[in-house]
């Protein structure tokens, strides 16, 4: 697969889970949640997390609005963060962040990200950089206060 179809691919996903929001909607079983907000462009989120009795993470849910980039971002995270173990996620917001710093010099870890390599362009953008990492933020922040 070429680079361009390759870039055409990840847009695609990008566009597909800011249509289809995975994950969206909180519920009321929330251990914690954090509410994050973006004054540079004004999108918001909050992402609530949802245990499992054995310390996992069993789920996130989330709301919230904003650009096709930050809502996809949500989503795809969301999509990741599914019966894990905490540190797990932990990884996975590290090599995320690592990702979105590195200014289009990686390609992300489909192996960590699953899915959220299609956001690696956006690190090219660094004005794009807060709308991917907000959701992100949001988790680290809600698993934190949830001492998950």
């Amino acid at each position: 697969m070429s680079s361009a179809d390759l870039q055409n691919l990840y847009q695609q996903v990008i566009l597909d889970h800011a249509r289809e929001k995975h994950g969206y909607g909180l519920r009321p079983d929330a251990a914690a949640s954090s509410h994050q907000y973006n004054p540079t462009c004004g999108d918001e989120v909050t992402v609530a997390v949802h245990p499992a009795a054995d310390g996992r993470v069993a789920a996130i849910s989330w709301e919230g609005h904003g650009c096709s980039i930050s809502t996809a971002s949500a989503s795809l995270l969301s999509d990741l963060v599914h019966d894990v173990e905490p540190e797990r996620v932990t990884e996975a917001v590290a090599a995320f962040r690592e990702l979105m710093h590195s200014k289009g010099a990686l390609e992300g870890d489909e192996e960590v990200l699953g899915d959220a390599v299609a956001l690696a362009g956006v690190s090219k953008y660094v004005t794009r950089v807060k709308c991917a990492m907000l959701p992100w933020v949001a988790l680290e922040d809600a698993l934190a206060k949830a001492s998950v």
